[in-house]
Protein backbone atom coordinates (compact mmCIF):
# COMPACT_ATOMS: atom_id res chain seq x y z
CA UNK A 1 0.00 0.00 0.00
CA UNK A 2 1.31 3.63 -0.33
CA UNK A 3 -0.73 6.72 -0.75
CA UNK A 4 0.48 10.13 -2.55
CA UNK A 5 -1.22 13.70 -2.96
CA UNK A 6 -0.12 16.66 -4.87
CA UNK A 7 -1.74 20.10 -5.18
CA UNK A 8 0.02 23.08 -7.96
CA UNK A 9 0.02 26.48 -7.66
CA UNK A 10 -3.13 28.14 -6.96
CA UNK A 11 -4.48 25.23 -4.96
CA UNK A 12 -1.36 25.95 -2.46
CA UNK A 13 -0.78 29.16 0.08
CA UNK A 14 2.45 29.74 -1.62
CA UNK A 15 2.19 29.03 -5.13
CA UNK A 16 4.30 26.65 -5.37
CA UNK A 17 3.43 22.61 -6.10
CA UNK A 18 3.80 20.78 -3.20
CA UNK A 19 4.09 16.63 -3.40
CA UNK A 20 4.00 14.07 -0.73
CA UNK A 21 4.13 10.47 -0.25
CA UNK A 22 4.12 7.37 1.91
CA UNK A 23 5.43 4.37 1.14
CA UNK A 24 3.75 1.63 2.65
CA UNK A 25 6.22 -2.01 2.66
CA UNK A 26 6.39 -4.85 4.95
CA UNK A 27 6.78 -4.01 8.44
CA UNK A 28 11.10 -4.76 8.41
CA UNK A 29 12.30 -3.52 5.43
CA UNK A 30 14.85 -1.04 5.56
CA UNK A 31 14.33 1.79 3.40
CA UNK A 32 17.55 4.10 3.06
CA UNK A 33 17.18 7.21 1.49
CA UNK A 34 19.96 7.60 -1.23
CA UNK A 35 21.62 10.87 -3.00
CA UNK A 36 22.96 10.36 -6.40
CA UNK A 37 25.26 12.38 -8.44
CA UNK A 38 24.83 13.54 -11.54
CA UNK A 39 26.70 11.52 -14.64
CA UNK A 40 27.89 11.26 -18.34
CA UNK A 41 28.27 7.50 -19.39
CA UNK A 42 29.92 6.71 -22.68
CA UNK A 43 28.39 5.20 -25.93
CA UNK A 44 27.27 1.75 -25.31
CA UNK A 45 26.84 1.55 -21.90
CA UNK A 46 24.46 -0.44 -19.98
CA UNK A 47 22.85 -0.02 -16.56
CA UNK A 48 21.86 -2.64 -14.15
CA UNK A 49 18.57 -2.43 -12.67
CA UNK A 50 16.69 -4.45 -9.86
CA UNK A 51 15.95 -7.47 -12.28
CA UNK A 52 17.35 -6.67 -15.95
CA UNK A 53 20.15 -4.79 -17.74
CA UNK A 54 19.16 -1.91 -20.06
CA UNK A 55 20.83 0.57 -22.38
CA UNK A 56 22.44 3.55 -20.46
CA UNK A 57 21.51 7.36 -21.78
CA UNK A 58 24.28 10.00 -22.30
CA UNK A 59 23.37 11.77 -19.19
CA UNK A 60 21.89 11.50 -15.76
CA UNK A 61 20.43 14.11 -13.61
CA UNK A 62 21.50 14.03 -9.58
CA UNK A 63 18.90 12.54 -7.85
CA UNK A 64 17.84 11.33 -4.31
CA UNK A 65 15.10 9.26 -2.98
CA UNK A 66 13.95 6.53 -0.62
CA UNK A 67 15.48 2.92 -1.94
CA UNK A 68 14.08 -0.24 -0.63
CA UNK A 69 17.61 -1.86 0.64
CA UNK A 70 17.93 -5.29 -2.08
CA UNK A 71 15.82 -2.62 -4.68
CA UNK A 72 18.21 -0.75 -7.01
CA UNK A 73 15.13 2.27 -7.87
CA UNK A 74 13.40 4.35 -5.17
CA UNK A 75 10.19 4.29 -3.97
CA UNK A 76 9.65 8.00 -3.94
CA UNK A 77 12.37 10.73 -5.04
CA UNK A 78 13.42 14.09 -6.11
CA UNK A 79 15.70 15.49 -9.13
CA UNK A 80 17.85 18.63 -9.20
CA UNK A 81 15.30 20.20 -11.75
CA UNK A 82 12.80 19.67 -9.02
CA UNK A 83 10.64 16.70 -10.48
CA UNK A 84 9.36 14.31 -7.60
CA UNK A 85 7.77 11.21 -8.53
CA UNK A 86 6.67 8.41 -6.39
CA UNK A 87 4.98 4.74 -7.47
CA UNK A 88 1.94 3.17 -6.23
CA UNK A 89 1.17 -1.25 -6.42
CA UNK A 90 -1.89 -1.46 -8.46
CA UNK A 91 -4.23 -4.45 -9.51
CA UNK A 92 -5.09 -5.18 -13.30
CA UNK A 93 -7.14 -7.74 -14.36
CA UNK A 94 -4.25 -8.40 -17.12
CA UNK A 95 -1.93 -10.95 -15.93
CA UNK A 96 1.60 -9.65 -14.70
CA UNK A 97 4.23 -10.59 -17.07
CA UNK A 98 6.35 -13.82 -16.29
CA UNK A 99 9.60 -12.15 -17.91
CA UNK A 100 11.95 -10.00 -16.07
CA UNK A 101 11.39 -6.94 -16.80
CA UNK A 102 11.62 -3.30 -14.88
CA UNK A 103 9.58 -2.92 -11.63
CA UNK A 104 8.05 0.60 -10.51
CA UNK A 105 10.58 1.65 -8.30
CA UNK A 106 13.11 1.44 -10.93
CA UNK A 107 10.94 3.22 -13.04
CA UNK A 108 10.75 5.76 -10.74
CA UNK A 109 14.57 6.52 -10.53
CA UNK A 110 15.03 6.34 -14.08
CA UNK A 111 12.13 9.14 -14.48
CA UNK A 112 14.05 11.40 -12.00
CA UNK A 113 17.56 10.36 -13.68
CA UNK A 114 16.21 10.95 -17.10
CA UNK A 115 13.60 13.24 -17.30
CA UNK A 116 13.55 17.74 -16.91
CA UNK A 117 10.00 17.83 -16.49
CA UNK A 118 7.00 15.43 -15.30
CA UNK A 119 5.85 14.94 -18.71
CA UNK A 120 9.29 14.34 -20.23
CA UNK A 121 9.99 12.00 -16.98
CA UNK A 122 5.94 10.44 -17.75
CA UNK A 123 7.57 9.58 -21.26
CA UNK A 124 10.82 8.29 -19.91
CA UNK A 125 8.77 5.67 -17.86
CA UNK A 126 6.31 4.92 -20.33
CA UNK A 127 8.61 4.05 -23.13
CA UNK A 128 10.93 2.27 -20.96
CA UNK A 129 8.20 0.34 -19.59
CA UNK A 130 6.84 -0.70 -23.74
CA UNK A 131 10.29 -1.59 -24.29
CA UNK A 132 10.56 -3.77 -21.15
CA UNK A 133 8.07 -4.32 -19.51
CA UNK A 134 6.56 -4.83 -15.39
CA UNK A 135 7.87 -7.85 -14.20
CA UNK A 136 9.78 -9.49 -11.35
CA UNK A 137 9.55 -9.28 -7.70
CA UNK A 138 8.71 -6.48 -6.13
CA UNK A 139 7.55 -6.71 -2.61
CA UNK A 140 10.13 -8.34 -1.27
CA UNK A 141 13.36 -9.95 -2.97
CA UNK A 142 11.84 -13.50 -3.34
CA UNK A 143 8.16 -12.29 -3.18
CA UNK A 144 5.33 -11.53 -6.11
CA UNK A 145 5.13 -8.09 -8.53
CA UNK A 146 2.64 -5.83 -9.66
CA UNK A 147 1.76 -3.14 -12.38
CA UNK A 148 2.09 -0.21 -11.15
CA UNK A 149 0.52 4.16 -10.96
CA UNK A 150 2.73 7.13 -10.38
CA UNK A 151 2.27 10.60 -9.30
CA UNK A 152 4.75 12.69 -10.80
CA UNK A 153 4.97 16.51 -10.14
CA UNK A 154 7.21 19.70 -10.67
CA UNK A 155 7.06 23.44 -10.39
CA UNK A 156 4.41 23.69 -13.28
CA UNK A 157 1.94 21.07 -13.75
CA UNK A 158 1.43 17.11 -12.10
CA UNK A 159 0.71 14.10 -13.89
CA UNK A 160 -1.18 10.60 -12.58
CA UNK A 161 -0.05 7.90 -15.02
CA UNK A 162 -1.36 4.23 -14.38
CA UNK A 163 -0.60 0.75 -16.37
CA UNK A 164 -1.22 -2.28 -17.15
CA UNK A 165 1.88 -4.52 -18.32
CA UNK A 166 3.03 -2.03 -21.39
CA UNK A 167 -0.25 -0.46 -21.49
CA UNK A 168 -0.63 2.74 -20.01
CA UNK A 169 -3.08 5.89 -19.67
CA UNK A 170 -2.15 9.66 -17.55
CA UNK A 171 -4.32 12.50 -17.05
CA UNK A 172 -2.82 15.84 -15.24
CA UNK A 173 -3.25 16.81 -11.62
CA UNK A 174 -3.86 20.09 -9.72
CA UNK A 175 -5.28 19.06 -6.58
CA UNK A 176 -5.30 14.99 -5.90
CA UNK A 177 -4.86 12.18 -4.09
CA UNK A 178 -3.59 8.77 -5.59
CA UNK A 179 -3.79 5.21 -3.74
CA UNK A 180 -3.62 1.56 -4.18
CA UNK A 181 -6.16 0.50 -6.69
CA UNK A 182 -6.60 2.27 -10.86
CA UNK A 183 -8.53 5.58 -10.49
CA UNK A 184 -7.82 6.93 -14.14
CA UNK A 185 -11.74 7.26 -15.65
CA UNK A 186 -12.68 8.25 -18.96
CA UNK A 187 -10.84 11.63 -18.07
CA UNK A 188 -7.31 10.16 -19.47
CA UNK A 189 -5.38 12.40 -21.88
CA UNK A 190 -2.51 10.51 -23.40
CA UNK A 191 -1.98 6.73 -23.20
CA UNK A 192 0.08 4.26 -24.96
CA UNK A 193 -1.22 3.15 -28.80
CA UNK A 194 -2.56 0.03 -27.78
CA UNK A 195 -4.68 0.75 -24.76
CA UNK A 196 -8.09 1.08 -26.74
CA UNK A 197 -7.43 -1.52 -29.05
CA UNK A 198 -6.16 -4.08 -26.52
CA UNK A 199 -8.88 -3.59 -24.12
CA UNK A 200 -11.89 -4.03 -27.19
CA UNK A 201 -9.88 -7.05 -28.62
CA UNK A 202 -9.61 -8.79 -25.07
CA UNK A 203 -13.48 -7.88 -23.99
CA UNK A 204 -12.19 -5.62 -21.30
CA UNK A 205 -14.77 -2.80 -22.62
CA UNK A 206 -17.32 -3.64 -24.36
CA UNK A 207 -19.70 -0.23 -25.11
CA UNK A 208 -19.18 2.44 -27.47
CA UNK A 209 -17.73 5.80 -26.87
CA UNK A 210 -14.39 6.79 -25.18
CA UNK A 211 -12.74 3.73 -22.82
CA UNK A 212 -13.53 4.13 -19.06
CA UNK A 213 -9.80 2.80 -18.07
CA UNK A 214 -10.72 2.05 -14.38
CA UNK A 215 -14.15 0.35 -15.88
CA UNK A 216 -12.17 -1.68 -18.50
CA UNK A 217 -8.64 -2.97 -16.77
CA UNK A 218 -8.86 -2.97 -13.01
CA UNK A 219 -9.15 -6.06 -11.41
CA UNK A 220 -12.65 -7.14 -10.08
CA UNK A 221 -11.64 -9.74 -7.55
CA UNK A 222 -9.12 -7.49 -5.64
CA UNK A 223 -11.35 -5.88 -2.65
CA UNK A 224 -10.59 -1.92 -3.29
CA UNK A 225 -12.70 -1.04 0.07
CA UNK A 226 -9.26 -0.51 1.95
CA UNK A 227 -7.54 1.52 -0.80
CA UNK A 228 -10.67 3.77 -1.31
CA UNK A 229 -11.19 4.80 2.00
CA UNK A 230 -7.62 5.99 2.15
CA UNK A 231 -8.11 8.04 -1.22
CA UNK A 232 -11.18 9.68 -0.06
CA UNK A 233 -9.84 10.64 3.52
CA UNK A 234 -6.34 11.62 1.38
CA UNK A 235 -9.39 13.75 -0.64
CA UNK A 236 -11.10 15.45 2.52
CA UNK A 237 -8.10 16.74 3.92
CA UNK A 238 -6.87 18.35 0.30
CA UNK A 239 -10.29 19.76 -0.06
CA UNK A 240 -10.56 21.01 3.25
CA UNK A 241 -6.77 23.28 2.79
CA UNK A 242 -7.83 24.19 -0.46
CA UNK A 243 -5.50 27.44 -1.62
CA UNK A 244 -3.87 27.34 2.18
CA UNK A 245 -1.50 24.07 1.69
CA UNK A 246 2.01 24.06 2.53
CA UNK A 247 4.48 21.77 3.95
CA UNK A 248 3.47 21.33 7.06
CA UNK A 249 -0.10 20.52 6.41
CA UNK A 250 1.03 18.18 3.60
CA UNK A 251 3.23 16.24 6.82
CA UNK A 252 -0.07 15.94 8.71
CA UNK A 253 -2.03 14.05 5.95
CA UNK A 254 0.86 11.65 5.93
CA UNK A 255 0.47 10.96 9.58
CA UNK A 256 -3.26 11.08 9.45
CA UNK A 257 -4.97 8.63 11.65
CA UNK A 258 -8.53 9.33 10.93
CA UNK A 259 -10.56 11.74 13.11
CA UNK A 260 -7.77 11.61 15.52
CA UNK A 261 -5.03 13.20 13.47
CA UNK A 262 -1.38 11.96 13.89
CA UNK A 263 -2.75 10.49 17.21
CA UNK A 264 -3.59 7.21 17.20
CA UNK A 265 -7.06 6.33 17.78
CA UNK A 266 -7.71 3.19 16.72
CA UNK A 267 -6.38 0.90 19.32
CA UNK A 268 -10.26 -0.60 19.65
CA UNK A 269 -10.78 -1.35 15.93
CA UNK A 270 -10.01 -4.19 13.95
CA UNK A 271 -8.70 -5.02 10.25
CA UNK A 272 -12.25 -5.89 9.45
CA UNK A 273 -13.03 -1.78 9.65
CA UNK A 274 -11.99 0.35 6.68
CA UNK A 275 -10.80 2.91 9.36
CA UNK A 276 -8.24 0.39 10.46
CA UNK A 277 -6.07 1.03 7.22
CA UNK A 278 -5.06 4.84 7.62
CA UNK A 279 -2.95 7.32 5.62
CA UNK A 280 0.00 6.38 8.02
CA UNK A 281 -0.07 2.48 7.74
CA UNK A 282 0.23 0.20 11.38
CA UNK A 283 -1.53 -2.37 9.19
CA UNK A 284 -0.12 -5.61 10.19
CA UNK A 285 -0.30 -7.61 7.83
CA UNK A 286 -0.99 -5.92 5.11
CA UNK A 287 1.62 -3.10 5.32
CA UNK A 288 3.34 -0.21 7.26
CA UNK A 289 4.43 2.91 6.34
CA UNK A 290 8.38 2.77 6.10
CA UNK A 291 9.57 5.84 4.73
CA UNK A 292 7.96 9.38 3.58
CA UNK A 293 9.12 12.42 1.59
CA UNK A 294 7.32 16.13 1.33
CA UNK A 295 8.68 18.58 -0.98
CA UNK A 296 7.89 22.06 -1.92
CA UNK A 297 9.05 22.17 -5.95
CA UNK A 298 10.33 25.79 -6.72
CA UNK A 299 10.41 27.32 -10.00
CA UNK A 300 14.14 29.33 -9.27
CA UNK A 301 16.55 26.76 -7.84
CA UNK A 302 19.23 29.18 -7.05
CA UNK A 303 20.90 27.62 -4.19
CA UNK A 304 19.83 24.60 -1.84
CA UNK A 305 16.17 24.12 -1.84
CA UNK A 306 14.52 21.64 1.21
CA UNK A 307 13.06 18.15 1.02
CA UNK A 308 11.32 16.87 4.23
CA UNK A 309 12.25 12.93 4.84
CA UNK A 310 11.37 10.87 7.73
CA UNK A 311 11.53 6.88 8.29
CA UNK A 312 9.72 4.68 9.74
CA UNK A 313 5.87 5.51 10.45
CA UNK A 314 5.71 9.37 10.26
CA UNK A 315 3.57 9.75 13.39
CA UNK A 316 6.14 8.60 15.97
CA UNK A 317 9.31 9.84 13.98
CA UNK A 318 10.14 13.16 13.06
CA UNK A 319 10.66 15.17 9.50
CA UNK A 320 14.42 15.87 8.61
CA UNK A 321 15.38 18.12 6.25
CA UNK A 322 17.59 17.18 3.21
CA UNK A 323 19.28 19.13 0.07
CA UNK A 324 19.94 17.24 -3.24
CA UNK A 325 22.76 20.49 -3.39
CA UNK A 326 24.38 18.88 -0.27
CA UNK A 327 26.13 15.75 1.06
CA UNK A 328 23.60 13.62 2.97
CA UNK A 329 24.41 12.11 6.25
CA UNK A 330 25.60 9.03 5.87
CA UNK A 331 23.57 7.28 8.49
CA UNK A 332 20.74 8.11 6.32
CA UNK A 333 22.26 5.98 3.50
CA UNK A 334 23.13 2.80 5.52
CA UNK A 335 20.39 -0.48 6.23
CA UNK A 336 21.86 -2.90 3.15
CA UNK A 337 20.05 -5.64 4.29
CA UNK A 338 17.20 -7.58 6.42
CA UNK A 339 19.45 -7.36 9.76
CA UNK A 340 18.97 -4.34 12.41
CA UNK A 341 22.02 -2.07 11.80
CA UNK A 342 22.84 0.39 14.99
CA UNK A 343 24.63 3.01 12.86
CA UNK A 344 21.29 3.22 10.52
CA UNK A 345 18.76 6.09 10.49
CA UNK A 346 16.44 3.87 9.40
CA UNK A 347 16.62 1.34 12.34
CA UNK A 348 17.03 3.67 14.95
CA UNK A 349 13.54 5.33 13.68
CA UNK A 350 11.95 1.43 13.47
CA UNK A 351 12.79 0.87 16.92
CA UNK A 352 11.16 3.89 18.56
CA UNK A 353 8.24 2.78 16.62
CA UNK A 354 8.38 -0.41 17.67
CA UNK A 355 8.56 0.26 21.26
CA UNK A 356 5.10 2.80 20.73
CA UNK A 357 3.40 0.30 18.69
CA UNK A 358 3.48 -1.30 22.36
CA UNK A 359 0.91 0.57 23.31
CA UNK A 360 -0.43 3.57 20.16
CA UNK A 361 -3.03 5.44 22.24
CA UNK A 362 -0.58 6.35 25.15
CA UNK A 363 3.07 6.40 23.05
CA UNK A 364 1.79 8.25 20.18
CA UNK A 365 0.42 11.68 21.92
CA UNK A 366 3.52 10.93 24.15
CA UNK A 367 6.28 11.41 21.05
CA UNK A 368 4.31 13.98 19.16
CA UNK A 369 5.04 16.23 22.40
CA UNK A 370 8.39 15.07 22.64
CA UNK A 371 9.29 15.86 19.13
CA UNK A 372 7.72 19.26 19.31
CA UNK A 373 10.61 21.20 20.38
CA UNK A 374 13.53 19.81 18.37
CA UNK A 375 10.94 20.30 14.98
CA UNK A 376 10.35 24.02 15.98
CA UNK A 377 14.18 24.89 16.82
CA UNK A 378 14.94 22.54 13.36
CA UNK A 379 12.10 24.76 11.35
CA UNK A 380 13.32 28.35 12.65
CA UNK A 381 17.28 27.41 11.85
CA UNK A 382 15.99 26.22 8.34
CA UNK A 383 15.20 29.66 7.40
CA UNK A 384 18.72 31.19 7.94
CA UNK A 385 20.77 28.15 6.90
CA UNK A 386 18.74 28.02 3.68
CA UNK A 387 19.53 32.06 3.36
CA UNK A 388 22.71 32.09 3.66
CA UNK A 389 23.20 29.15 1.35
CA UNK A 390 21.35 31.23 -1.63
CA UNK A 391 23.22 34.21 -0.99
CA UNK A 392 26.52 31.92 -1.13
CA UNK A 393 25.23 30.84 -4.09
CA UNK A 394 23.98 34.30 -5.53
CA UNK A 395 27.64 35.12 -5.16
CA UNK A 396 28.55 32.39 -7.36
CA UNK A 397 30.28 30.22 -4.41
CA UNK A 398 28.38 26.76 -4.85
CA UNK A 399 30.71 25.22 -3.01
CA UNK A 400 30.23 27.15 0.45
CA UNK A 401 26.45 26.97 -0.54
CA UNK A 402 26.23 23.20 -0.16
CA UNK A 403 29.02 23.22 2.96
CA UNK A 404 26.36 25.15 4.67
CA UNK A 405 23.65 23.17 4.10
CA UNK A 406 25.39 19.70 4.52
CA UNK A 407 26.65 20.75 7.90
CA UNK A 408 22.81 21.61 9.11
CA UNK A 409 21.99 18.19 7.60
CA UNK A 410 24.86 16.68 9.72
CA UNK A 411 23.52 18.72 12.56
CA UNK A 412 20.29 18.17 12.86
CA UNK A 413 20.16 14.54 12.24
CA UNK A 414 22.59 13.85 14.85
CA UNK A 415 20.08 15.54 17.00
CA UNK A 416 17.23 13.51 15.69
CA UNK A 417 18.73 10.42 16.26
CA UNK A 418 19.84 11.20 20.04
CA UNK A 419 16.37 12.33 20.72
CA UNK A 420 14.60 9.47 19.28
CA UNK A 421 17.10 6.87 21.60
CA UNK A 422 15.62 9.37 24.42
CA UNK A 423 12.52 9.26 23.63
CA UNK A 424 12.53 5.52 23.20
CA UNK A 425 14.08 5.01 26.32
CA UNK A 426 11.08 7.38 28.12
CA UNK A 427 8.38 5.45 26.03
CA UNK A 428 9.52 1.65 26.87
Amino acid sequence: MCDSVVAVGAETRSGLTLYAKNSDRMAGECQPFLQIPEARHPPGATLRCTHIEIPQVAETYRVMGHSPWWVWGFEHGVNEHGVAIGNQSVFSNEPLEERPGLIGMDLVRLGLERGRTAREALEVIATLMETFGQGGAAREPNGGGYHNSFLLADPEEAWHLETSNSRWVARRMTLGAVSNHLSIRADWEIGSRDFESFARSQGLWRSAGRIDAAAAYRNPHVPGRISEGRQQRATELLEAGRGHHDVRSFGSILRDHGEGGGVWRYGDRSPEQECYFTLCAHSEPVSWTTASLVAALPRERVGPWPVLISFATPCTGIYLPVYLHGVVPAVLTRGAGEEPEEDSAWWIFKRLQDAASVDPPRCTPLLREGWRELEERMEAERGDVEGAARRAALGGDESRAARIVSDFMECSVAAALKRAKELRAEIS
